[in-house]
């Protein structure tokens, strides 16, 4: 794991001041283990469980994930995954959609007509679209690599239903939330959107969101 983003107490003396709800939240967290946006920098490892995830409770998830990260061995890395075959890591419990994604990736990263090296020049909007010509990944998979494998500091991923049914919780708004005041969230918490994400996440989460 690495350690806090170079922009994280920064960007909270920023969002404290631009809205008093952010300001509770991230007084409410304010311990030193709960408020670190975690990145492994292992894109390969981050892209798997992100497939991995799509679709199933976070429980469901877990579960899997274990059975695949045993199936490799305690080794998730492009290699390994190529070794082996689909009915091995169908057994994981991974749908037939899912073995392809992951097998896809695998070669890809190999025979590298995927670059992860690349999307560090890239700007947040370049990169989701790279990302998201892999199989199985789609915007709201490419944002997530984005905010917690590259630390991007500004992802507002507004497909995503945790943070959606956050921002009803906390700003007292009907699920779903109107559009209009997502965006203008959005607006107020440039250029730290994914600072505020992860407040907004953990506002409804027992434990850190990691990826």
């Amino acid at each position: 794991m690495t350690k806090i983003p170079k922009y994280w107490n920064t960007a909270k003396k920023y969002l404290s001041k631009k809205d008093k709800i952010m300001a509770k939240l991230i007084l409410k967290y304010k311990s030193p283990s709960e408020t670190v946006l975690t990145s492994r920098k292992d894109i390969f490892f981050s892209l798997c469980k992100s497939i991995i995830g799509q679709q199933i409770s976070v429980a469901a998830a877990n579960s899997v994930f274990l059975k695949f990260k045993k199936k490799c061995n305690n080794k998730i890395n492009a290699k390994t995954v190529k070794k082996l075959n689909f009915m091995q890591l169908k057994s994981c419990g991974l749908s037939k959609q899912k073995v392809r994604g992951i097998k896809s990736l695998a070669n890809q990263i190999l025979d590298k007509s995927f670059n992860p090296k690349l999307i560090d020049k890239m700007s947040d909007e370049e990169a989701i679209v790279y990302l998201s010509q892999l199989r199985q990944i789609g915007r709201w998979s490419a944002e997530m690599i984005l905010l917690f494998t590259y630390n991007r500091s500004n992802i507002w991923p507004i497909q995503d239903i945790g943070l959606l049914r956050a921002i009803s919780n906390n700003y007292k708004k009907k699920y779903f939330p109107p559009n209009s005041f997502v965006n203008l969230l959005n607006k107020k918490f440039t250029p730290y959107c994914s600072v505020a994400t992860w407040y907004l996440w953990r506002s409804i989460d027992n434990e850190p969101i990691q990826y």
